[in-house]
């Protein structure tokens, strides 16, 4: 009989129609496969029953989290190579059943059954979120979410994004990603003060910062440019954190940090609002609400600044569906919209849009810093979640920074203005020298 890795591979060329561009290592040992490939390790036969349940990329994230699945050699090469053998990937891409239609994809799928052995369906791992009815992003929901996201430890947090405890891309002046000072932290300044000259924030202003994290805007903008600055975050573990840092700072009189819905702030007006990182949990449905809580914030001449992820738009929008790995793994109900759809919407809000910068090669660079920080502590970022968080968080990284390198998603700053009554914006007549 062949060794469990030609068969496998068999089956995956029968599935493809093509050949199989990685090597396989399955758990007999066995190998197959190009020479010099990056190599898909299969540990067990369990990996196989979960992409039989769950074909395409949930069944891969499940194995993948679960330890099913591993990767060796080079990792972005590995996730690049298997973004193509996933059938849903893509609108010109055959789907699960156009392919079962071919005899050949039917041999495959009943060898595979076959060497799979039971035909039980493993529970998923303990990091996923159960599936659930659609939430309009309610306010319960919307901790529930952030909650899944970001409290999983400010130790883990700090391994992965370094001193500068920003969770957003670094702003790089130089193609080879080196900043002023060549490092991500200099890079993540150089955002924090590049967000804060758009603002054209000046001491004695006021500043609401939504979706604060662990306040490193916050604590930037009044250091440097002498703002009073309220943070918003519905994570209790980001906002301990933020508060002491403000607090070792010494900046207590000048940033109050809140676990608080952006909808439920009533003190406004502000003169400024930044919003970096956030609007990806709000929800399409809730997006014009979102906008126009903003715009009442702010005082006439007031400027946002929002910070958003954004992908490609689709030719049929009505078919647009949520990532499977993402919403179950990373972000529950994040949504991602065009960028053209987010300034019409801030314009509906009654915004005017002045500026829209791309930044998307700076999140790619950005997030490869991530990831090196995690592998190169992964032990202890293992033990401070889980093995399987880890692993997540790995996997999630490495393929953003791939999506963004090939301009799958992208990710913008949009400034607005909320102009007087007589139209005044109170912006230089030159674009980009902000103040």
């Amino acid at each position: 009989m062949p060794e469990a890795a030609s068969r496998l591979q068999s089956f995956a060329e029968q599935l493809l129609g093509a050949p199989l561009p990685m090597r396989i290592r399955a758990w007999d040992g066995s190998e197959a496969g190009p020479p010099g490939a990056p190599t898909l390790v299969v540990r067990n036969r369990r990996a196989l029953r979960r992409l039989l349940w769950k074909p395409g990329e949930l069944g891969l994230a499940r194995a993948w989290v679960a330890g099913d699945l591993d990767i060796e050699g080079d990792f972005y090469a590995a996730l690049d190579l298997l973004s193509g053998l996933v059938w849903e990937r893509g609108e010109d891409a055959r789907t699960l059943t156009e392919a079962l239609r071919e005899p050949e994809v039917r041999a495959a799928v009943r060898g595979l059954v076959k060497i799979a052995g039971l035909p039980l369906p493993p529970a998923p791992p303990r990091e996923e979120v159960p599936r659930r009815r659609r939430h309009l992003h309610t306010k319960r929901t919307d901790k529930r979410a952030v909650s899944h996201h970001y409290d999983v430890g400010n130790d883990f947090y700090e391994i992965v994004l370094g001193p500068s405890m920003v969770y957003s891309c670094a702003y790089w002046d130089a193609p080879g990603g080196t900043s002023g000072s060549g490092t991500l932290e200099g890079a993540q300044r150089d955002k924090l003060d590049l967000v804060c000259r758009k603002l054209a924030l000046t001491p004695g202003l006021r500043l609401l910062d939504v979706g604060c994290g662990w306040g490193s805007l916050a604590i930037h903008a009044a250091r440097e440019h002498g703002v009073h600055v309220v943070g918003v975050t519905l994570s209790q573990e980001q906002a301990a954190y933020a508060r002491k840092r403000v607090a070792d700072q010494g900046l207590t009189d000048r940033v109050e940090i809140r676990v608080q819905d952006y909808r439920d702030v009533t003190d406004g007006p502000f003169d400024a609002v930044s919003s970096v990182g956030m609007a990806e949990h709000v929800g399409s449905e809730q997006y014009l609400t979102y906008a126009r809580d903003l715009y009442a914030l702010l005082k006439p001449g007031g400027r946002l600044l929002n910070h958003q992820i954004a992908r490609r738009p689709h030719a049929d929008e009505d078919a647009y569906t949520l990532d499977g790995f993402i919403d179950a793994y990373v972000f529950p109900d994040g949504e991602l919209e065009p960028i053209g759809t987010t300034v019409t919407q801030l314009e509906r809000a009654g915004f005017e849009v002045r500026d829209v910068e791309s930044i998307r090669e700076h999140y790619a660079l950005t997030l490869r810093q991530w990831v090196t920080n995690l592998e190169g502590d992964w032990a202890r970022a293992q033990q401070l979640t889980s093995p399987g968080r880890a692993r997540v968080w790995r996997l999630y990284m490495a393929a953003s920074a791939l999506a963004f390198e090939h301009n799958r998603i992208g990710v913008n700053q949009v400034l607005a203005v909320r102009t007087s009554g007589e139209g005044d914006s109170g912006m230089p007549l030159r674009a980009r020298t902000w103040n």
